[in-house]
C-alpha cells in the first residue's frame, strides 16, 4: 500500500518550517505536499493549473488548512472541498493561530473535521502535531473512495 500523503496548506514560511520540523520530530514520514496560497490548494487537490497530470484518486490522507490565505483563504478552499463528491469526506484539520471564535464556528459549519490553534511553545506546538499525526493517521478509519 503506497504511503498516504499529508497537503499542508500553510503561506507563513516560518510555520511551514515549524510544522515540518513538529511532524518530523513526531515521527510522522508521510510524503507532505506544501501549498502556499488556496489557488495552490486546489490545483493539488482536484488535480488543475500545475497538478494537471496528478492522479484525481490519489487522495492525500488529511488536510492541515490555515484560514488566513492568500488568493483564496481557507474558509473558501473548505467550501469547495465539501462541494466536491470526490473530496467532500476527505479529512480536514484547521491548523491556525486565529483565536476569533467567529474562524471556529465558520470552520465547522463549512465541514472542518477539527479545529486546532497553533502553539506559540514550540515543545507543545511538536505535541500538538504528534496528537494530530497519531489520530489522523494511524487511529482514524475513513470511508472508501
Amino acid at each position: 500500500m503506497a504511503q498516504k500523503t499529508i497537503l499542508l496548506v500553510e503561506d507563513n514560511p516560518d510555520d511551514e518550517a515549524l510544522t515540518l520540523r513538529a511532524l518530523r520530530k513526531s515521527k510522522i514520514l508521510n510524503n507532505i505536499v506544501v501549498a502556499r496560497d488556496g489557488v495552490e490548494a486546489l490545483d493539488y487537490l482536484f488535480c488543475t493549473g500545475s497538478y494537471s497530470d496528478r492522479d484525481p484518486h490519489d487522495l492525500p490522507q488529511v488536510v492541515l488548512l490555515d484560514l488566513k490565505l492568500p488568493k483564496i483563504d481557507g474558509l473558501e478552499v473548505l467550501r469547495r472541498v465539501r462541494a466536491e463528491d470526490r473530496t467532500q469526506m476527505l479529512p480536514v484539520v484547521i491548523l491556525t493561530s486565529s483565536k476569533e471564535e467567529l474562524d471556529m464556528a465558520n470552520a465547522y459549519i463549512n465541514g472542518a473535521n477539527s479545529y486546532v490553534r497553533k502553539p506559540v511553545d514550540f515543545n507543545q506546538f511538536v505535541d500538538a502535531i504528534g496528537q494530530l499525526g497519531l489520530y489522523w493517521l494511524v487511529l482514524n478509519e475513513v470511508p472508501p473512495q
